[in-house]
């Protein structure tokens, strides 16, 4: 069983900065991806920044140059920077992480139960 654990959400003031950290945890062999979507009300789910174990990149064109993703491979960890935070990233941020197993084959695709970030004045 693995679990997601995401922590760092809160409330900011337009043009301030948070750090998002999410932990896996449970019968983990390794994590190809691990990637941050966020859901705002009445919107869709989308992906935000994606990173895999090899430390390729792919972020949203509406928070790149504001948003840093990177991870600990060692900890199971990926974060995510975000600077320069604007009204209309307020959501809810939902840590996603694809394990496999030895060798190389999918065990799942697993989520964590999400972090509230509120940009407001």
């Amino acid at each position: 069983q693995v679990q997601l654990v995401e922590s760092g959400g809160g409330l900011v003031q337009p043009g301030g900065s948070l750090r998002l950290s999410c932990a896996a945890s449970g019968s983990i062999v390794s994590i190809y991806a691990m990637g941050w979507y966020r859901q705002a009300p009445g919107k869709q789910r989308e992906l935000v920044a994606v990173i895999t174990s090899g430390g390729r990149t792919n972020y949203a064109d509406s928070v790149k140059g504001r948003f840093t993703i990177s991870r600990d491979n060692a900890k199971n960890t990926v974060y995510l920077q975000m600077s320069s935070l604007k009204p209309e990233d307020t959501a809810v941020y939902y840590c996603n992480a694809d394990i496999r197993d030895l060798h190389g084959v999918g065990v799942g695709s697993y989520w964590g139960p999400g972090t509230q970030v509120t940009v407001s004045s």
